[in-house]
C-alpha cells in the first residue's frame, strides 16, 4: 500500500473578467429600468387583487395627483382643456388607449372626467392600478 503524501496543485479562479460582465450587465438593467416608462407623473396608485397588467402598443397617459392637477403624458392639463389635448394624440393615433394613473385619494368625479372624455372620442381607457402583496 502506498501511503506517501500527495501534493495537489492550487487552484485558481480569476474573476476579473466577470467582475466587467456584471458591471455591464447591472448598468443595462439600471439604464433599462430607467427608460422604461418615462412618461409617468409619480403616483401612490391603489392595488388590486387581480394584478394583471394590460399595456397598449399606442397610449397615451393621463395622471391626476393628489392636488386635482391632470396630465397628459406629463404636461400640465386642466379638466377642460383634457379633451383637446387628448385629440391631439388621436389624430397622429387614431386606435390608441388611454392608460389612466389615479392617485389613491383623487374622488370619483375627477375620475369620471377622464372617462367622459375616453367615451365622447370613442377610445378605450384603463385605469392603472399596482397588484397587491
Amino acid at each position: 500500500m502506498n501511503l506517501r503524501k500527495r501534493t495537489k496543485g492550487a487552484v485558481e479562479v480569476h474573476t476579473s473578467a466577470l467582475n466587467d460582465i456584471m458591471f455591464f450587465l447591472m448598468l443595462f438593467f439600471l439604464l433599462a429600468s430607467a427608460v422604461v416608462n418615462p412618461q409617468v407623473v409619480k403616483l401612490l396608485l391603489p392595488q388590486s387583487s387581480s394584478g394583471q397588467q394590460s399595456t397598449a402598443k399606442k397610449a397615451v397617459t393621463v395622471s391626476i395627483d393628489e392636488n386635482l392637477n391632470y396630465f397628459v403624458d406629463k404636461k400640465p392639463a386642466t379638466a377642460e382643456s383634457l379633451q383637446p389635448a387628448i385629440e391631439a394624440y388621436q389624430k397622429l393615433a387614431p386606435d390608441m388607449t388611454i392608460i389612466l394613473y389615479v392617485a389613491k385619494n383623487v374622488p370619483a368625479e375627477n375620475i369620471m372626467v377622464a372617462y367622459d372624455v375616453a367615451n365622447k372620442l370613442k377610445l378605450k381607457l384603463v385605469l392603472a392600478v399596482e397588484p397587491k402583496k
